[in-house]
């Protein structure tokens, strides 16, 4: 059972060299089973840094949302497909178009139901945007209803899941059913700092309203035993699929 939850458990990789990253990866290869690469980590170490994560053991999420044209997203989901990453992500807002094309591409290669094809993920509205930054960009529906409705876009156009905010799991769940992945980040356990997140949500209670994946950065890493504090998240999110 704690093996299949810390499958669950994804840690942001949010440094800017391979170095740390490896150290990171040493670190907490067997606490989680997922490592988040993001833009920043990508850009400065390209390729290296998704090789490095799976030489030590680890999966990686590449979090790079990607978000252009159909053509352009699909050729971009083949190379993220052959450098073998978990999962990776792309913005909703590109439309069914966009979605259908990258899923269709992927499934040309790499059919469902065969192991190495990653999982397809959307973002629907980014967490830190709220109703005003919409409607500063012309979109005059709120978040709470933008959420769902990219959510159920994206799952007619094949994508696998959607990453969101804890708050959101509930519509999108409503929308979607329970077969549709959910990847939520902005997630706190109880003995950690707030940082600069306002609607936080513990990780038990996550898991409960119906999320598949957490990603967690820095209540591990700035933790003073980090896999001390990954082990404290892994008991608690057991409990909560326990009940």
């Amino acid at each position: 059972m704690m093996n299949d939850t810390k499958k669950r458990l994804i840690f942001a990789l949010d440094v800017d060299n391979l170095e740390d990253a490896r150290n990171w990866v040493e670190r907490l290869q067997g606490q989680v089973g997922l490592f988040k690469v993001g833009k920043q980590l990508f850009t400065k170490c390209g390729p290296e840094i998704v090789h490095l994560v799976q030489g030590g053991g680890g999966e990686v999420f590449l979090d790079l949302k990607y978000h252009d044209i159909p053509n352009t997203v699909a050729m971009a989901g083949l190379e993220a497909l052959r450098l073998g990453v978990r999962m990776f992500n792309v913005h909703a807002l590109g439309g069914f178009e966009m979605m259908a094309k990258l899923v269709a591409e992927v499934d040309a290669v790499c059919p469902r139901g065969n192991p190495d094809r990653p999982l397809l993920l959307a973002v629907t509205i980014l967490t830190s945007s709220n109703d005003e930054t919409l409607q500063a960009i012309g979109i005059d529906r709120p978040v709470a209803e933008m959420v769902p409705r990219l959510a159920k876009l994206a799952k007619d156009a094949g994508m696998d899941g959607v990453v969101a905010s804890p708050k959101e799991v509930g519509l999108i769940r409503e929308v979607c059913g329970d077969d549709f992945l959910i990847v939520t980040p902005g997630v706190r356990p109880s003995f950690a700092s707030q940082d600069d997140q306002k609607r936080v949500t513990t990780p038990g209670d996550a898991l409960r309203a119906g999320a598949d994946y957490l990603v967690i950065g820095r209540p591990i890493s700035a933790a003073a035993d980090p896999a001390g504090a990954a082990q404290l998240i892994l008991d608690e999110m057991q409990e909560a699929l326990e009940r």
